[in-house]
């Protein structure tokens, strides 16, 4: 089975600050606001603005798949912190930081823009403060016997030739944990005849194998959505519900 590589994540990190000097692609912060409308939460456990991609650019949707922001980026990432401007040694631009902004790529240079899509900030390396990784152990690991994939729990699991040790019994023909919040309940991207789909620890099915490949990036940690592809080709978002965004 041929699997799809994950080659450039929607979801990216902007760790590299560009240093050209385009201060005149800045808006003003002032200039507008997002309409209230725009930003109402149909699910309260995604984002109220969404990526997405049209014709080659990216911009964002909100939960009705209304555009709010158009389509004009080269890369966008989620409306969430960005923690090397967090630590910046530059207190003003500290702000820039939290999730009320999101890094978007626009002739190769970053910015954060806010909820109205006005570009409000410029990276500059000079910016940039140092951040302490956050470490948490996985505690649920992949497991391959026969060439089929199962989920061991590494503090029970000793013996493998002890079916009951096993979390999931090899069965799946491939399996990744996403990184998330909860380590009791990870999400697990898994493959089978395949096609697609997402399992929890318990083996229940929570995004039905119907799709040609799921990414294996942090859109599942930072906003509980799975980007995921029918054609092999065209990318979207899933909630844990199946919707589409």
């Amino acid at each position: 089975m041929k699997l799809l590589i994950c080659l450039f994540s929607l979801v990216c990190v902007f760790g590299t600050a560009q240093s050209k000097n385009s201060n005149n692609n800045i808006q003003k912060p002032a200039v507008r606001t997002a309409p209230v409308k725009d930003l109402l939460k149909i699910n309260d456990n995604i984002p109220a603005l969404i990526p997405q991609k049209s014709k080659g650019k990216f911009g964002f949707i909100n939960q009705t798949g209304k555009v709010v922001i158009p389509h004009i980026y080269s890369n966008v990432g989620f409306f969430a912190e960005d923690c090397n401007l967090l630590h910046s040694p530059n207190i003003k631009i500290q702000k820039f930081g939290t999730n009320k902004y999101a890094s978007v790529r626009l002739n190769g240079i970053d910015y954060r823009i806010n909820e109205a899509g006005t570009r409000v900030y410029q990276f500059k390396n000079s910016d940039l403060g140092k951040c302490s990784p956050e470490f948490k152990s996985q505690l649920f690991h992949g497991y391959v016997m026969n060439n089929m994939y199962g989920v061991i729990e590494d503090s029970k699991f000793e013996n493998p030739g002890d079916y009951r040790q096993f979390t999931i019994y090899p069965q799946y023909d491939y399996l990744h944990i996403l990184e998330g919040d909860d380590l009791q309940n990870p999400m697990i991207i898994a493959s089978k005849n395949n096609r697609f789909g997402v399992i929890d620890v318990r083996n229940n099915i929570i995004i039905p194998f119907e799709y040609s490949d799921i990414k294996r990036n942090f859109s599942w940690k930072l906003a509980k959505l799975f980007e995921v592809t029918k054609d092999g080709t065209h990318y979207y978002f899933v909630d844990e519900n199946n919707k589409g965004y």
